[in-house]
């Protein structure tokens, strides 16, 4: 196992408990015994290298659609309506303009995403902290670091196949969870955000993301572990790297997780390889 390996599973609290395993020819993962628990490891192998898409597999949009999202909408068009035909520019600069919530008035800065917006893997989080609205992106405190390193344990990387964002992009006073309202308004963006990037995956951080994307107000426990549905796209859910901070114990429960996401998106990417 590598030495950056160990770092991040040490960053993540979970080192020494669990060792990831030289590869092999068996599995990409095996099944460890510890304190009498049955958990997960990665085997060290790197996930499928995914292919470049040629001009007809592009997830851009066609350029008719992309002509009609530039152009200015017709008088009548609700907000909704007007932000689903966004283009990545316009749809930045919507969120840097929005007042639709009184979130606007204390804010620095808008935390729009960060990421390949491309990308197979979208991580979604709950509404940006003091760190985020200082810095404008999403996931750059503590929290932020705990997250790269949780991307690092699967051998992911901000800005390289991995998709980053927060339900709202704003920064709700004191960090309190979003009102229903505001999370109402910001919705149309989350969806463009979707839309635009057509993940293989979805990961949900924590219980305010679950809520607002799955419309379930149920706890983590009883959605973990599961392959859901998010408008055609599989979700799975897992804990905040906020809420793990606070919550060491529950470190090793988010790398059950992540070591599933691995296994979910394997199952996806050989899935569309069979299919081709």
């Amino acid at each position: 196992m590598s030495s950056r390996r160990d770092e991040m599973l040490k960053e993540m609290g979970l080192a020494p408990v669990w060792r990831l395993r030289e590869p092999d020819s068996r599995s990409s993962f095996d099944e460890l015994r510890t304190n009498g628990q049955h958990e997960r490891a990665i085997a060290g192998e790197r996930l499928p290298v995914r292919p470049e898409r040629n001009a007809a597999e592009s997830k851009d949009e066609p350029a008719a659609v992309a002509a009609q999202a530039s152009a200015v909408p017709a008088p009548g068009d609700d907000r909704r309506a007007t932000i689903m035909r966004m283009d990545w520019p316009a749809l930045k600069e919507a969120v840097a303009q929005c007042r639709a919530c009184g979130l606007h008035a204390r804010r620095t800065n808008t935390v729009f995403g960060v990421g390949d917006e491309n990308a197979d893997w979208m991580f979604i989080g709950e509404a940006p902290g003091a760190d985020e609205d200082l810095k404008g992106e999403p996931f750059v405190g503590q929290a932020g670091r705990l997250l790269d390193s949780m991307l690092a344990a699967i051998d992911l990387k901000r800005g390289q196949n991995v998709y980053i964002l927060n339900i709202l992009k704003c920064r709700p006073p004191g960090n309190r969870n979003p009102e229903p309202e505001e999370a109402l308004k910001c919705d149309p963006f989350l969806q463009r955000q979707i839309d635009l990037v057509r993940p293989k995956l979805i990961v949900a951080l924590g219980r305010v993301a679950v809520v607002n994307l799955l419309g379930r107000d149920t706890s983590i426990a009883s959605l973990r572990g599961k392959v859901l549905d998010y408008k055609g796209i599989p979700l799975i859910v897992t804990y905040h790297p906020a809420y793990l901070l606070r919550s060491l114990t529950e470190k090793a429960k988010a790398w059950e997780d992540l070591c599933f996401a691995v296994r979910t998106m394997q199952a996806l990417q050989s899935g569309a390889a069979a299919s081709t």
